[in-house]
């Protein structure tokens, strides 16, 4: 009730992981965020960082261990906290947490095939990656929005293992 939302973009900096707690699963990774500013020159010149260490649970499990990897650019959707703890020197830290309810590749730097999962009492085989422009549609995606056709030169990165 009283979380805090947040969403965060960038990339992921380590190999996710999976740890089981109690009688659940949790897949855990490192993200950055790093911004960007014009100079006066009109070039870009690296602004400030933000590093994020991000949990996911329940069916995030799955979709992130089968498809996201180190480098991979990410929005995270979640709630975050921050969590103190000691280091192997004793000293007392501090972290940011994201708890994350969303986990998806950024659209914008990648192009991505989507493997719906299906429910409990379907086929179990799931349903064939959508493809931008692909079928008999006339370059259309199920939204509705025309291709804009500089994705067809652009291999896709596959989502599932």
């Amino acid at each position: 009730m009283f979380e805090t939302p947040i969403t965060v973009v960038g990339n992921i900096v380590n190999n996710p992981y999976r740890q089981r707690v109690g009688d659940q699963e949790v897949m855990r990774f490192r993200m950055a965020s790093n911004s960007r500013r014009r100079t006066t020159e009109g070039g870009w010149e690296p602004g400030n960082s933000l590093f994020v260490s991000v949990s996911c649970w329940g069916k995030l499990v799955t979709g992130v261990g089968a498809s996201l990897g180190k480098g991979d650019a990410v929005i995270v959707v979640g709630h975050v906290h921050t969590s103190e703890y000691d280091d192997r020197e004793g000293v007392r830290r501090t972290s940011v947490e994201v708890r994350a309810t969303a986990v998806g590749p950024d659209l914008s730097r990648c192009v991505a095939r989507i493997e719906t999962l299906r429910q409990s009492g379907g086929t179990g085989t799931g349903d064939a990656p959508r493809e931008v422009g692909s079928g008999d549609d006339g370059g259309e995606v199920e939204s509705g929005h025309t291709d804009p056709g500089d994705a067809a030169d652009v291999e896709a990165l596959p989502l599932s293992a």
